[in-house]
């Protein structure tokens, strides 16, 4: 392993303290959900059934990405095929899954999240729903690379949640902006009589080009 130790410590660090705002920002409940971070090929992951709150430093888990474990002595997160997945799929850096309550609840509904606000855009286009699958299972991580495809996030049915980034603030931040868009579409159906207006692909190319120029740039 040539990552040093500090750059591991830190990086730990940062993992916890997004684990535990999913948390705080009520996107799981108790121990489930789970947060990873690659570093070249060393996977940083939340482990098994221990509450956020009580990880520390001496409790750092990383596997290889065959799934073997380099780092630690807790057991990672049973949903460790979904997080291998991505990394071998995808560029992804980070990897953060969720049990949140408005998107569990349209992943019950729904085989894709309606495209009600342009943020849809910033995910790749229109959510699919993952079919449902048992928890940790390779079938599970099957289901869910086909729905992520072209995407950077997307629904597990009757689950949960699951995104990526560059880094764990922006995998966060994706998931955030997913939960806030379930929760809008579920209001806006909700009304007796009314059907939520729902953009177009023209409209949601327009948003994406428009958000790759969004915030500070350089």
């Amino acid at each position: 392993m040539k990552d040093h130790p500090d750059d591991l410590a830190t990086a730990w660090s940062e993992l916890v303290a997004t684990a535990r705002r999913t948390v705080t920002d009520g996107l799981v409940v108790g121990t489930s959900g789970n947060v990873s971070r690659r570093i070249r090929d060393l996977v940083l992951v939340t482990p098994s059934g221990v509450p956020y709150d009580r990880l520390g430093p001496g409790d750092t888990t990383a596997v290889d990405l065959e799934g073997r474990q380099i780092i630690g002595a807790l057991r990672p997160t049973s949903e460790l095929p979904m997080h291998l997945t991505v990394y071998r799929s995808t560029t992804a850096t980070a990897v953060v899954h969720t049990h949140a309550p408005y998107a569990t609840a349209v992943s019950t509904l729904v085989p894709e999240l309606p495209p009600v606000h342009y943020m849809t855009a910033a995910l790749g286009g229109p959510v699919r729903v993952a079919p449902y699958a048992l928890y940790g299972s390779d079938e599970l991580a099957a289901h869910m690379r086909e729905a992520l495809r072209d995407r950077t996030g997307c629904l597990l049915q009757n689950h949960g949640t699951i995104t990526y980034g560059d880094s764990l603030d922006q995998a966060l931040d994706r998931t955030v902006q997913l939960e806030w868009m379930c929760r809008v579409w579920l209001t806006a159906s909700s009304v007796p009589g009314r059907t939520p207006n729902l953009l177009s692909a023209g409209q949601l190319d327009a948003a994406a080009a428009q958000l790759r120029g969004y915030g500070q740039q350089g």
